[in-house]
C-alpha cells in the first residue's frame, strides 16, 4: 500500500464560552485548524487534526502548519503509511522541525493502520487500559468570582478536573485559586497553570502564597527550563511542566533537575501519536504522570487523544481533555463525545469517527 495524495483542509474552530484568557493578555475566541486527508492507492484513507493555540503560545501557528505540511507532503507520496518509522524518517528529511505540522500528518497514517488492521489505534498502541478516564476543563483567567461560578458550573455538569489559568499578579492569582477552592471537593483535582507567564521573583511569591492551599498542583511557572527548575527547587507544591517540555532531552533535562513530578503531553508537541507513545512511555518508566491533550483542536484532535488516553495506565494519567468539548465547531458529529466529566476511545478501526468533509474548506491538494 502507498501513499497517492495528501488532501489539505481548514476550518475555524470557536471557544464555546467566549473569550479564552491566558497569561500575557492571550485572549483566544476563534482560530484555524487544519485537516489532513491521506488516500492511499488501495482505497484507505486517514484523517488528522493539528490547531496550534495562536502564534504566541508555542512557536507555531495556524498558517504555518499549513505551509509546512505542503512543504513535507510531496516527500511521502509513495510511502506506505503503515509504516511509520519510514514516514517520519522522509517527514525529517523533508523539513526541519515543525513538529506540530508533523502531527497531523502522523495522526492520519494511524487511522490508516488502524483501518487497514481493522483494530481501533488504542489497541494498536499497546492495547486500552481504560475504557473510560476524567477530563479537565480550563478555567480562563479573569476575575475570582468568576472563576468560581465557571469552575461551579462545570461541577453541576460532572467535570472533578479544572486548570485555572493564572499568571498576572502572582497576589490576585493566589486569591484567585483561593475562591475556587471553596466550590472544590476532596475528589477534585485543581491545577494551578501559569502557561509561563511569570518572571522568576512573581512565581517565587505565588508559590508561596498557595503551598498552605490543599491540593493543589503547579504548571509552567515560568518561560524557561531553568527558571521552572529553580521554582520547583524552593517549593513543596507538585510541579507540572507543559510549553518547556519539548522532547525527550529536555524532558529527561527536567527530571534529572528534580523539576516535575508530572509532564502536560500535547500531541502536537511530539510530531504525533508516534512521538507521544515515546514519551508517555518514558515518563511511565521514571515515575512521572501525564495529563493527555494537544494544543487545541476539534474532534479528530479529541479522537488521537482519546485513544492516547486509553492507551494509558489508570495510574499514571493526572487528566485528560477532549477538545471538542470547549468548540462550537464539530466536523465529526460530536464525536468522541464526553460524558459526565469523562471521556472514552472510540470503538471503531483507526480513530473510529467519521468525517464530514462539506464542513471543511479544501485549501491543497498534493
Amino acid at each position: 500500500m502507498k501513499i497517492d495524495r495528501i488532501e489539505i483542509y481548514g476550518y475555524d474552530l470557536t471557544y464555546r464560552y467566549g473569550d479564552y484568557i491566558m497569561s500575557g493578555n492571550q485572549v483566544i475566541n476563534s482560530i484555524p485548524s487544519t485537516v489532513v486527508r491521506i488516500c492511499t492507492d488501495e482505497g484507505h484513507e486517514g484523517w488528522g487534526e493539528v490547531c496550534p493555540l495562536g502564534p504566541l503560545y508555542l512557536a507555531s501557528h495556524g498558517a504555518g502548519a499549513r505551509v509546512a505540511i505542503r512543504e513535507i507532503a510531496p516527500a511521502l507520496i509513495g510511502i506506505d503509511p503503515c509504516n511509520l518509522g519510514a514516514i517520519h524518517q522522509a517527514m525529517d528529511g523533508a523539513l526541519r522541525g515543525h513538529s506540530y505540522a508533523k502531527s497531523a500528518l502522523d495522526i492520519a497514517c494511524w487511522d490508516i493502520l488502524g483501518k487497514e488492521t481493522g483494530k481501533d489505534i488504542a489497541t494498536l498502541m499497546g492495547g486500552r487500559l481504560q475504557e473510560e478516564f476524567k477530563l479537565y476543563m480550563a478555567v480562563p483567567l479573569g476575575p475570582a468570582d468568576d472563576m468560581q461560578h465557571y469552575v461551579s458550573e462545570r461541577k453541576a455538569e460532572g467535570i472533578q478536573r479544572f486548570q485555572l489559568k493564572i499568571g498576572a499578579d502572582p497576589r490576585e492569582d493566589a486569591a484567585r485559586v483561593e475562591k475556587v477552592v471553596e466550590v472544590i471537593e476532596d475528589q477534585d483535582i485543581l491545577i494551578a497553570d501559569a502557561n509561563g507567564g511569570w518572571r522568576l521573583q512573581d512565581a517565587m511569591i505565588a508559590a508561596r502564597l498557595l503551598e498552605p492551599l490543599q491540593g493543589v498542583f503547579f504548571e509552567e511557572p515560568c518561560k524557561t527550563l531553568e527558571e521552572c527548575l529553580y521554582v520547583r527547587q524552593h517549593t513543596s507544591l507538585p510541579m507540572i511542566l507543559d510549553e518547556v517540555i519539548t522532547d525527550v532531552n529536555t524532558m529527561v533535562r527536567a527530571f534529572n533537575g528534580s523539576g516535575m513530578e508530572g509532564v502536560n503531553l500535547k500531541i502536537s508537541k511530539f510530531a504525533g501519536l508516534t512521538g507521544s507513545k515515546l514519551i508517555r512511555d518514558l515518563a511511565d518508566k521514571l515515575g512521572l504522570r501525564v495529563t493527555i491533550e494537544d494544543t487545541w483542536g476539534g474532534d479528530l484532535v479529541s479522537a488521537a487523544v482519546s485513544h492516547l488516553a486509553a492507551s494509558t495506565k489508570a495510574d499514571q494519567v493526572i487528566t485528560v481533555s477532549f477538545m471538542n468539548d470547549w468548540t462550537n465547531e464539530h466536523v465529526c458529529g460530536y464525536q468522541p463525545r464526553s460524558s459526565n466529566g469523562a471521556g472514552s476511545a472510540p470503538s471503531g478501526p483507526g480513530l473510529g469517527v467519521e468525517v464530514d468533509s462539506t464542513q471543511l474548506e479544501k485549501l491543497h491538494s498534493i
